[in-house]
């Protein structure tokens, strides 16, 4: 349940076991509501409903709770809402590519459970603040260079919180298993037997470049392609590898590649690929700023840095780029000529 109404003062009555009701009595509090909780049926009496306008049974219905309510005279509506997750335990959250109506239902469940959220930079920070309203938020965010909280630090925190029979979600952009550091944070709650949930998010390799009008598979075109991090230059290995890649048709998908893209390029055309390949980045994906640069290999630097292009961006190279250029209806034309 999303909670974003305005219930300041609003006299609310949580029914239901503390633990249970954690989640519950937090979230209508974060929306301003004046909350009392009464732990069991047998506690339940005429004066706990006093002013109340709402009630709110947390857990199941179970009947001497309804029948508590009705010996109390109880004359308010009555909502009934699942009891929160058993705490300690940590959950690993996709947020997708930034996009707040692109997490999964499944995020959004972990998210109104949570009771601390570690928050990366490029999370859908705006979901956070509706699935996950009193929840303790802690921004751990990193950019190019600069890392104010050290990965061994967030661990360490996860773990802490978990151990303390708090419910932790990691929110991360993409999924976390796409860069996303989630084998080490899973390992690091392993090694202290605290369970792990994962729950995946639509990844920015792929959605970013559909976004921009770019499929990075196309029948007859392009039957693979290759996610590569670009915070580090590529060694020659993988350099060859992928000129090979794109000999066959492949497209290359490189997150975190502005800043190496020179190297990138360089290196592609040395190790044998055509420097008219197309390339393109695009920007800041899913946002009212997103922008594509289109060049090919042979220019990308020179077209990019008189772009002003910059992070977050996904670089995609291959022939799959010319269906997001003017190019497209002739492209199109030319592979259903060859049997597509």
């Amino acid at each position: 349940m999303l909670l974003t109404a305005d219930l300041t003062g609003v006299p609310v009555l949580v029914l239901g076991a503390p633990d249970d009701t954690r989640r519950a009595r937090r979230r209508y509090e974060a929306a301003g509501a004046a909350v009392r909780s009464v732990t069991g049926p047998d506690l339940l009496g005429p004066a706990d409903l006093t002013g109340v306008a709402l009630a709110v049974l947390v857990g199941p219905a179970a009947p001497r709770w309804r029948e508590a309510l009705d010996a109390a005279g109880a004359r308010v509506p009555v909502v009934q809402e699942p009891a929160a997750r058993a705490g300690g335990r940590v959950t690993l959250v996709g947020g997708g590519p930034g996009a707040d109506d692109l997490l999964t239902v499944r995020a959004v469940e972990a998210l109104q459970d949570a009771d601390v959220v570690f928050v990366d930079r490029l999370a859908p920070a705006g979901a956070v603040a509706a699935a996950a309203p009193g929840a303790e938020i802690v921004p751990v965010g990193k950019t190019p260079g600069h890392h104010p909280v050290p990965q061994a630090k967030i661990q360490e925190l996860m773990v802490e919180h978990a151990l303390a029979g708090r419910s932790v979600v990691r929110l991360k952009g993409g999924d976390p298993y796409v860069f996303g550091r989630g084998a080490e944070e899973l390992a690091a709650c392993a090694a202290h037997g605290i369970p792990v949930d994962v729950v995946p998010g639509i990844t920015s390799a792929v959605s970013v470049p559909g976004a921009a009008g770019i499929p990075v598979t196309f029948r007859e075109v392009s039957r693979m392609f290759t996610v590569a991090s670009g915070h580090v230059p590529f060694s020659e290995a993988e350099l060859a590898h992928f000129a090979g890649l794109g000999a066959g048709g492949g497209t290359l998908v490189v997150l975190m590649g502005v800043a190496t893209l020179p190297h990138l390029v360089a290196g592609l055309v040395r190790a044998g690929a055509d420097p008219a390949t197309p390339l393109a980045v695009v920007e800041r994906g899913f946002t009212d700023r997103q922008r594509s640069t289109i060049t090919t290999l042979a220019t990308a630097v020179e077209d990019t840095a008189a772009a002003g292009c910059g992070s977050p961006a996904v670089v995609v190279v291959g022939p799959v780029v010319r269906l997001a250029t003017a190019e497209r209806d002739a492209f199109l034309a030319e592979v259903t000529a060859h049997g597509c």
